[in-house]
């Protein structure tokens, strides 16, 4: 390896596989440390060992934002050609609607994102360093590159180390790489191509201690450490539009041009076939782009997700950004992470073997409630059983906590497994007294202790990897006692359960009458038996994926463990098959191209020691099938996938504080299972959503085709403008959100994710909808006519148009609810009790615009007789039948069609 020049103001290329000397070398530093002077001069250098912070977008542009819609255009500019008209009135009450449908929108968008914010939190704010030759605690924003740095149990390691001296030294890197173990630390150099997971000479920044002592040079600090990389990812990640979001910009730039387009057709025909005052035509003009224009529109969409939130929240899934509670019904991949996303996080013995027989472990996790079975499903016990459970118990740091939640750990993952067993056996430590022990260390792999009994019998305890405990055992514990040492035997046990991803450690014991214990003493040992160990999946999760599978989607697992375990893990939960049994691992991932990656990518649902880039690309390469993508995870490492994927989900109890809030959901139960609930959901918010668009839709197409006809035709407008914005504003604030909810659709989790951009409505529910818009607006002239001949007054008449347009709603509603169905049900009255509390404000309202002085002087309203009641009634059973009509036709063409 070449040795670039020293260049104490930067980081240190590849310095893992690098010997100290080098390392320290080219930092110019020392096991002494730097000079205070030295230091201060590569501070002034490099900067401060902290993440930048990013600029954020002011409130006032982000409220400013909701304006930027092509609908709103409209509708200000409608505003704006009445203010120079001089009607204040009618200005006012645009404006307000524009500005009511801002505020909402800002209000329910919730938090700013600050993904970046949560990392900087992960950073230790105190280090101890060397400096002028003696020990120091500084704050951890001074530290530089060439920094000596120590680092003990408990301490978070803050900025990336070198290390030189690695005592018993675990971290806990399950943030930065997945992995579900403390990594064991050395000094010696590694493969400089090694991944952030094998890197076992250096500590990285941000990162907890588990246990040992060690000691490092600064090679990297701020966003030059590996989780300043990571926050560099989160920054460059980018966001894409949501599906719900694309469709409505391409529904409102294609209604846009429809409006415009006919209210060009309507002021020529005014002023050249019927030669209508320009005033007049315009005040037309405006009063027929206000009627097209659903204003309520996004109001009713950010309601609807925002009573979709609360649905949510109720099945554990806290959404913070209200557009995914509609993206997540229509993603087509879930990208999962393993460790305590579809496992438990809580490392299980799931197998024991010993010289006598083979035992299964029933249980999961820390919880000791459980037994151990022989291979017939048989309670076990015997002596050779009692041996193995002995060494769980007493050769052991840690200590099970109950909780309120349940049971809790203290100390290592591998031993609090351990501790489990012992408990589930029945083995106790009562009256074993602890003489001498020697501690686990990453250099001979095994950790003893020395145990006294209450009758004085002394005996060495051992447990470490096998290959380490087989080569310094003699004997075998078997059924009649000791016995010849079985070495082949052991070692093809060792190779099964390795193959079923089990982490395998092996134990052993030896009868002393010494004082203490050292590495020395551990010779001639009595070999008593392994234990499998795994970090189990969720039961539910097992389920949940062939649900999703059964709804189209597919689940691809992504971690940070080896391809071995990974492997095991996701053949267990039906990720691995014959038909799908291809695995992609980091150095693999590394060598194809993007598009080699994009080619392939579908057809692997298991990734394996993978780093935050690769979760990226991973994303990108989905994406670049049109697939949409839903990131899972909870570590720092997980951050810029989930700001990069279409929905990100973190785990609420285990994830860091990064993760929560790069994610639009975060899961409050870390369950995948609630994923696959938060799906149905959102399948179901946006058929709800279809719903109350399709029923929207007729009120705007009835009220414009109604000032349409009255211009083309030559008679007297209908509709008032600021009548027209009554009845949007009423029937979206009362009756369309009633069906938002409205409950999922039979079989809504059997059918495939719908398909990637498109309109928000079908092709056939636009004609449904023209449909519907004729009707309604051809019942709402005849009565507007039928009144006018009678007499009545021009503004009796109005209110009359105003009402029979309400009441032709208010049946409409009732056909939506079943689009695909007969609504000519008694179903139809049951099952959604908000329906009828949107009658009743609908009725309520409307009688407030009938008999309300103030509301009459405003709109030009007046109070109806009885028979008026009774037409506009009659119209709205009327609209009704004739839509049911409409909808037998459309399922006949449709089966027809399907023959």
């Amino acid at each position: 390896m070449a040795s670039p020049q020293p260049d104490t103001g930067s980081s240190v290329d590849r310095p893992h596989g690098r010997s100290v000397a080098e390392v320290a070398e080219l930092l110019q530093s020392s096991e002494a440390g730097l000079a205070g002077a030295d230091a201060a001069r590569r501070l002034a250098e490099v900067g401060a060992n902290e993440l930048p912070t990013a600029p954020r977008t002011p409130a006032w542009r982000r409220f400013l934002s909701h304006f930027n819609d092509i609908l709103i255009y409209i509708l200000l500019g409608s505003a704006a050609i009445k203010a120079v008209m001089g009607d204040w009135l009618e200005f006012w009450v645009i404006v307000a609607v524009a500005i009511i449908n801002a505020v909402i929108g800002f209000v329910q968008e919730g938090r700013a994102e600050k993904a970046l914010a949560g990392i900087r939190g992960m950073l230790s704010r105190e280090a101890s360093v060397r400096r002028d030759g003696r020990w120091a605690t500084i704050p951890a924003a001074d530290l530089v590159p060439g920094d000596v740095v120590r680092i003990a149990p408990g301490d978070r390691v803050p900025a990336d180390l070198r290390l030189s001296q690695a005592v018993q030294l675990r971290i806990d890197e399950a943030a930065l790489t997945g992995e579900s173990v403390p990594a064991s630390k050395q000094t010696d150099a590694v493969d400089p191509d090694a991944g952030v997971g094998d890197r076992r000479s250096m500590a990285f920044s941000g990162t907890i201690v588990a246990a040992g002592q060690g000691r490092g040079i600064v090679t990297a600090t701020g966003a030059g450490t590996e989780i300043g990389r990571i926050q560099e990812l989160v920054q460059d990640a980018g966001t894409l539009r949501t599906p719900l979001a694309a469709q409505l910009d391409s529904f409102g730039k294609v209604l846009t041009v429809v409006i415009l387009g006919l209210a060009a057709v309507m002021l020529l025909i005014g002023r050249y076939l019927h030669g209508l005052p320009f005033d007049e035509l315009i005040s037309a003009a405006i009063g027929f782009a206000v009627a097209a224009i659903p204003e309520g529109l996004p109001a009713l969409v950010t309601i609807t997700l925002a009573i979709g939130v609360q649905q949510m929240a109720r099945r554990h899934a806290i959404t913070r950004k209200l557009p995914a509670v509609e993206t997540l019904g229509s993603v087509t991949t879930i990208c999962s992470d393993k460790t305590g996303t579809l496992t438990k996080n809580e490392m299980t013995v799931r197998r024991l073997v010993t010289p006598v027989g083979r035992y299964d472990v029933i249980g999961l996790g820390y919880d000791p409630d459980g037994r151990i079975v022989d291979a017939g499903g048989r309670a076990a016990s015997g002596p050779d059983l009692s041996a193995l459970l002995a060494v769980s118990t007493l050769c052991n740091d840690a200590h099970l906590v109950e909780t309120d939640g349940g049971w809790g750990l203290v100390g290592e993952p591998t031993e609090g497994a351990l501790k489990v067993v012992a408990r589930k056996g029945g083995a106790s430590s009562e009256g074993m007294v602890r003489r001498g022990v020697v501690p686990f260390d990453s250099a001979h792999k095994f950790m003893a202790t020395l145990h006294e009994a209450p009758d004085g019998a002394r005996a060495i305890l051992v447990k470490g990897a096998p290959d380490r405990i087989l080569q310094r055992s003699l004997t075998q514990r078997g059924a009649a006692g000791a016995e010849p040492l079985d070495r082949a035997s052991w070692e093809r046990a060792v190779d099964e359960l390795s193959a079923e991803g089990l982490r395998v450690l092996a134990a052993a014991r030896k009868p002393t009458r010494a004082e203490d214990v050292s590495a020395d003493d551990l010779v001639d040992l009595e070999f008593l038996g392994l234990w499998g160990i795994v970090d189990p999946p969720r039961p539910e999760a097992v389920e949940a994926i062939a649900d999703c599978h059964a709804a189209g989607i597919r689940v691809k697992m992504i971690t940070g463990d080896h391809a071995g375990t990974a492997v095991a893990i996701g053949r267990e939960m039906g990720l691995v098959t014959p038909e799908r049994s291809r695995v992609i691992t980091g150095p693999e991932l590394e060598d194809l191209s993007q598009d080699a990656l994009a080619r392939v990518v579908r057809d692997v649902d298991v990734y394996a020691r993978t780093s935050p880039e690769h979760k990226i690309r991973i994303v990108r390469a989905l994406q670049s099938h049109r697939e949409v993508v839903a990131m899972t995870g909870d570590g720092v490492n997980d951050a810029p996938a989930l700001t990069r994927a279409d929905v990100g989900i973190a785990m609420g109890i285990k994830g860091t504080e990064a993760t929560k809030e790069a994610a639009e959901i975060v899961l409050a139960d870390d369950n995948f299972a609630t994923i696959r609930s938060a799906v149905r959901e959102g399948r179901r918010i946006y058929d709800n959503l279809r719903k109350s668009v399709v029923f929207l839709l007729p009120t705007n197409g009835a009220q414009s085709l109604v000032v349409l006809a009255a211009v083309v035709f030559g008679f007297t407008l209908p509709l008032s403008p600021v009548q027209v914005l009554w009845v949007n504003m009423v029937t979206a604030i009362t009756l369309s959100l009633a069906l938002a909810y409205e409950p999922a659709e039979p079989g809504i989790m059997t059918r495939p994710p719908r398909a990637a951009g498109g309109s928000i409505i079908s092709r056939r529910e636009l004609g449904f909808v023209l449909a519907v818009s004729l009707l309604i607006g051809g019942v709402t002239l005849a009565a507007f006519g039928w009144v006018r001949q009678t007499g009545a007054d021009l503004d009796v008449a109005r209110t009359v148009a105003v009402t029979v347009l309400a009441f032709g709603q208010l049946g409409f509603l009732l056909n939506c609810r079943f689009l695909t169905r007969s609504s000519l049900t008694p179903a139809v009255l049951r099952g959604n009790r908000v329906v009828w509390w949107s009658a009743a404000a609908l009725l309520a309202l409307q009688l407030l615009y009938t008999y309300v002085p103030l509301l009459n002087a405003l709109s030009d309203s007046r109070p109806l007789a009885a028979e008026h009641w009774g037409l506009a009634l009659a119209a709205g059973v009327l609209i009704f039948a004739a839509v049911e009509a409409l909808k037998l036709g459309l399922r006949r063409v449709t089966l027809n069609a399907n023959a």
